[in-house]
């Protein structure tokens, strides 16, 4: 199985929620995550490209192949902070 997503990694909690609440509002995702995330994949709206089971933390991986695709999840804390995530896609 593979998977393509894209995140926004923030700090807080707080942070995520507020970004959240922007993107519920019907804000554009890359160009949040351009602005917000402290991910080297910000530059690039948020893109993890396609990657496998295993290949990311385990409750990342939890979101991208279990739950439901093209809605944001999170945020999800890992030790690298809060994320917010979309999977775009599951094969």
């Amino acid at each position: 199985m593979k998977a393509c997503a894209c995140h926004i990694l923030v700090k807080t909690e707080a942070e995520a929620l507020k970004i959240k609440a922007q993107l519920n509002k019907g804000g554009n995702f890359q160009q949040l995550a351009k602005k917000h995330s402290l991910c080297p994949s910000g530059k690039k709206g948020g893109d993890l490209g396609e990657f496998r089971p295993g290949q990311m933390v385990k409750a990342f991986d939890n979101v991208v192949f279990k739950k439901a695709i093209l809605e944001v999840h999170g945020p999800v804390k890992t030790q690298f902070g809060y994320h917010l995530i979309k999977t775009l896609y599951r094969n």
